[in-house]
């Protein structure tokens, strides 16, 4: 596979890499890993989420307050 970088672009991705003590190369596969990673775990979430309320299973407004008061008292 190959990327093209805007010049600054390649310029942020060369100095960070470097900060990192990492080639452009490695760098990228990391961002790019911990993205997919990310979106995939951020996918899932919304899903469950949405499943969640599919089945009627949500507080309203007032029932996260009461929640929220219960924390918070010593």
């Amino acid at each position: 596979m190959e990327v093209h970088f805007t010049p600054e672009l390649q310029a942020k991705l060369e100095s960070v890499a470097a900060e990192n003590r990492r080639s452009v190369d490695e760098y990228v596969q990391q961002l790019v890993e911990s993205y997919v990673d990310h979106d995939s775990w951020f996918r899932y979430k919304v899903t469950r989420g949405l499943e969640k309320l599919n089945r009627g299973a949500w507080l309203t407004h007032e029932e996260v307050d009461a929640r929220l008061y219960t924390l918070r008292q010593p």
